[in-house]
């Protein structure tokens, strides 16, 4: 399968083409690395420090999508989770943005909510998102614990991560579609850890 291929012609082949990197991940993807990203943000919440969730673009509503799950629920009955999306703050995305830069942005927030023991979970299909980057680095300061959701390689976040997650495609369409399901299970075992 072309890597770049989302849907070739026809909804058959669109179908075909999630299904062949759902399949890749499955052979290429280490199942240890997604338990450690299970266990350092069960460990985290359980012990009430945050984790901080952020992305760009369709991977800021990946990261609204997990806070909300952990925030109120997935599957269970529970209290709930301190998960904290930095994606979603209009007011401080926008102030702090026109007033320093967007490169910044996450950086600024993960100072402001991040602490020892807490995780930041950056999305990037790339892996090269200089604001996640940044974000990164400020975490590595405050001892968190960092995972990376990228594609294939992680680019610049491979090195800056504790877990990697990335999924075999250079295909953005493809990488969001699996990224779906692995904070879904990322979920579902945090929830059902912690319920």
């Amino acid at each position: 399968m072309d890597s770049q291929t989302t849907s070739g012609s026809s909804l058959h082949g669109c179908l075909t083409a999630a299904i062949d990197v759902l399949r890749h991940t499955m052979d290429s993807l280490d199942p240890a690395r997604v338990e450690a990203a299970v266990d350092a943000v069960a460990t985290a919440l359980g012990a009430n420090k945050a984790l901080l969730v952020c992305g760009n673009g369709g991977s800021a509503s990946d990261a609204q999508h997990i806070t909300g799950e952990l925030v109120g629920r997935f599957l269970k009955e529970r209290r709930g989770l301190k998960a904290i999306c930095l994606s979603s703050n209009a007011a401080v995305l926008t102030a702090w943005s026109n007033d320093y830069s967007y490169d910044s942005v996450f950086a600024r927030q993960t100072e402001a909510y991040g602490e020892p023991g807490g995780v930041l979970l950056g999305i990037s299909t790339s892996g090269n998102s200089r604001n996640v980057i940044a974000a990164f680095e400020v975490a590595k300061r405050l001892g968190m614990t960092t995972i990376a959701m990228t594609g294939e390689g992680g680019g610049k976040l491979a090195g800056m991560s504790d877990v990697l997650l990335d999924v075999p495609s250079r295909s953005t369409p493809l990488i969001q579609q699996v990224h779906i399901c692995l904070y879904h299970y990322l979920c579902e075992q945090v929830e059902a850890r912690l319920a």
